[in-house]
């Protein structure tokens, strides 16, 4: 499934350099950027990185019960990640909103 359109970039591919960084630093907290980064990239419009965070969450859950790591940590970690990804989203609506409302006056 392709992810990122203005880059051309799968779900596989990004998976894939998801789990080569978690094999680095198994604890290691990763954001689109540094997945771009690792494959030469760069954000353009930077639709898809909700996406990517969905991705980067649901490929370090599988990675840390792939290692066998205790549940109540990866349930831990992945609670983290997920609550700073909601806040950002409601600060992206927000500032959305308050640009549509500038543009309207």
């Amino acid at each position: 499934m392709l992810v990122c359109s203005c880059n051309v970039i799968s779900e596989a591919e990004i998976s894939q350099v998801i789990t080569e960084l978690l094999e680095e630093d198994c604890w290691r907290l990763i954001v689109p950027v540094q997945v771009y980064h690792a494959m030469n990239k760069r954000g353009k419009c930077c639709g898809c990185f909700p996406n990517v965070v969905d991705i980067i969450v649901r490929v370090t859950e599988d990675f840390h019960r792939e290692q066998e790591t205790a549940e109540a940590e990866i349930i831990s970690f992945i609670d983290r990640l997920k609550k700073k990804h909601v806040q950002c989203e409601i600060a992206r609506l927000i500032a959305r909103e308050r640009l549509r409302k500038v543009s309207a006056a």
